[in-house]
């Protein structure tokens, strides 16, 4: 990581979805380069085995945090500000997609389930962080989204899909209206990365393919990147993908035409 933009020693940052394959590289990148980093999930036993594995990279602690409850949200921030006076960096990597994701078979459980994780509980967090970053007219939030946001991708379902777009609106609306507050906001929107979502798609890729994808280590360093550029610089949107862009050369996942026999 170049060292040519500012570290982030002594800052707060706040990684919610941090048990997850992102969310963790995100929040051991942000210890190691100086930030006091608070990593929370809604699963409990999960977070607490996360948290082992990036012990040892800086100031990390855990908070178990549910981002589909508005309160569980409002009260984790509430509780880091408590704690530590600020929450100077927000990180929103938690997502979701169930497996029985296409129209047919896409059940209002799993529906409002991806709603809430993608996209309520990102709400959830940027309005739990924005009043105190507007006091202090600083603060990065940095929204984790998806290729499938940017661009329509069969595989990806309505669900997952809607709620990706969504996060660009979302995105983009913090930085009109809050740019004047001095709070900066980014949405990343990485095509393929090899983690243990990619088990769930209703045709998972094989490994000669993961290998070929991004890692959540990548995704990390652009995060880092983005949360330690000096405050007068707002980087809107990233589009990141593997060298071997499957959307180009049309090797997504596309339904094919009906044929007699089939559903």
């Amino acid at each position: 990581m170049s060292k040519g933009h500012y570290e982030l020693k002594d800052r707060i940052a706040w990684v919610n979805g941090g048990a997850g394959a992102v969310g963790l590289a995100v929040s051991a990148e942000l210890a190691r380069a100086g930030a006091y980093v608070v990593v929370s999930s809604r699963n409990a036993s999960k977070l607490e085995a996360a948290m082992k594995k990036i012990a040892d990279c800086g100031n990390i602690e855990s908070m178990v945090v549910d981002v589909s409850d508005s309160n569980s949200v409002f009260n984790g921030a509430a509780q880091i500000e408590k704690h530590h006076g600020r929450i100077e960096i927000l990180v929103n990597s938690a997502g979701v997609n169930p497996s029985r994701r296409h129209f047919r078979d896409l059940s209002l459980e799993d529906w409002n389930n991806t709603v809430q994780v993608n996209l309520s509980g990102m709400f959830y967090a940027c309005q739990a962080v924005l009043t105190s970053m507007r006091k202090r007219r600083d603060g990065v939030i940095i929204n984790i989204g998806s290729w499938a946001g940017r661009f329509a991708a069969y595989f990806a379902g309505p669900a997952y899909a809607s709620t990706k777009r969504a996060v660009l609106a979302l995105t983009e609306t913090i930085n009109m209206e809050e740019c004047v507050n001095g709070i900066r906001a980014t949405s990343i929107s990485p095509a393929g990365i090899d983690t243990p979502l990619l088990d769930k798609r209703p045709k998972p890729p094989s490994a000669e393919i993961r290998a070929g994808l991004l890692k959540p280590q990548d995704i990390a360093q652009i995060v880092r990147f983005i949360a330690g550029l000096p405050p007068h610089v707002c980087i809107n949107e990233i589009l990141m993908g593997p060298v071997l862009n499957s959307a180009y050369l049309g090797e997504l996942e596309t339904q094919k035409r009906r044929t007699e026999g089939t559903r």
